[in-house]
């Protein structure tokens, strides 16, 4: 049983959220966050990357620089940047781009549902990212981005979402510099909002879809504040973290593909010879998309090839079946030396929004190859997730990114 609760968000006024309404946090380093916070520096990229406001030789990790966050924001909140609504709401954001749309539900998801396995993750996180988001949302004593978490189609839920659109005007409406729709309407009426929640406590699963390290470090955030506090009835806000919940069937995931910068000493027909043991390879007539499962892409010495798992190879394990983990355990580790594709410097991940170009690029100028995938599915995700195990880093890469800045959720 789920328990998704409604809360009172903090969010920009009124035409002010196209300007504040930032990409999340990790899809920046930190020279693309300092740039983009000087193009605009209402963005709330500082707040979630504070350290774009010290020079670059201050360590991004220092206590002042999560001070800093705390002092943007309420600073923000106090110049009237921000609102915050006076009743529990639930809101409704909506994504649109190209011909793809998907509507979601923004609430306030239990940490115990995360720690007793209703909200599901499928991968790993890393202590050190943990460490810096926890560090972030007890400094600005808030919640600041959103986990994106994914739940079975809900038909009743669905109408209910409609119905308020089709009644009612959004209180943001706006088009974000990469092409991407933003809608968002506030859910006040207390039967509506009694019927969602209600709804959302028939569902026995809910998926994180991106956003583990947010979702680790919110838990273990209210886990400091649970051991400081004399007394918990579980009610706290901060047992609750910041979430955008949508229908699976609506969600999009993009291929995310594979460059390594050399062939590990091999020449490329070295490399095509040894590769050929587990995979059908042909030369193709041009950029290679897969279109369907146990297919890849390899683009090679200015080259593209077709390239598809031998039968022998294939596996019916809902991890070890996965496109990732065959790439990985039949030509990455074996044939490249990458044992440990999410630590290895020599290996890069393309979100597939970036395009097939952008891989040749990468390979012609290190003189490496580069593998285009077929994305991963949703049912994969689930079924990984269901089983309580965990996909090979960068798995996924979902389209288009949820905005931070258009709720924060204070603890």
């Amino acid at each position: 049983m789920a328990d998704i609760r409604p809360f009172c968000a903090i969010r920009p006024q009124g035409s002010a959220a196209e300007k504040i309404a930032a990409l999340p946090y990790d899809v920046y380093d930190r020279k693309e966050a300092k740039k983009e916070v000087l193009e605009n520096p209402q963005s709330f990229l500082k707040i979630d990357r504070p350290e774009t406001q010290f020079p670059d030789d201050v360590d991004m990790y220092a206590p002042e620089v999560y001070r800093q966050a705390e002092v943007t924001l309420w600073k923000m909140m106090e110049d009237g940047d921000f609102c915050q609504d006076t009743e529990n709401c639930y809101y409704i954001y909506e994504l649109g781009c190209r011909t793809h749309t998907q509507t979601g539900v923004v609430a306030c998801a239990a940490v115990d549902d995360y720690l007793n396995h209703v909200i599901k993750r499928h991968e790993n996180t890393k202590p050190e990212k943990e460490k810096d988001r926890i560090r972030h949302v007890l400094a600005c004593q808030a919640q600041t981005g959103p986990i994106f978490l994914a739940h079975h189609p809900q038909e009743k839920l669905k109408r209910i979402l409609d119905m308020k659109k089709k009644s009612s005007d959004p209180v943001y409406d706006f088009v974000s510099q990469d092409g991407v729709r933003h809608r968002v309407w506030v859910i006040f009426e207390g039967n509506i909002i009694e019927k969602i929640r209600l709804l959302f406590q028939g569902i026995d699963r809910i998926y994180i879809a991106d956003g583990h390290h947010r979702a680790a470090s919110a838990v273990k955030a209210a886990l400091i504040k649970r051991e400081e506090s004399v007394h918990v009835t579980g009610k706290e806000p901060f047992n609750y973290f910041l979430s955008v919940l949508f229908p699976s069937d609506e969600l999009e995931i993009l291929d995310y593909n594979r460059v390594v910068r050399d062939l590990n000493g091999s020449t490329p027909e070295e490399f095509l010879k040894k590769a050929e043991k587990c995979f059908e390879i042909n030369k193709a007539q041009g950029q290679v998309k897969p279109k369907e499962k146990g297919n890849f892409g390899m683009y090679l010495a200015g080259t593209w090839y077709e390239m598809k798992i031998r039968e022998e190879y294939k596996s019916a394990d809902p991890v070890d079946g996965l496109d990732v983990s065959l790439l990985q355990k039949y030509l990455l580790d074996p044939v490249l030396g990458i044992k440990k594709p999410g630590e290895d410097k020599r290996i890069d991940f393309i979100g597939g929004i970036r395009g097939l170009s952008e891989l040749e690029e990468q390979a012609d100028a290190s003189g490496g190859v580069a593998v285009s995938m077929y994305p991963t599915s949703m049912e994969e995700l689930m079924r990984t997730a269901d089983e309580g195990r965990l996909m090979p880093p960068k798995s996924t890469w979902f389209e288009p990114k949820l905005r931070s800045g258009l709720f924060i959720h204070r603890i």
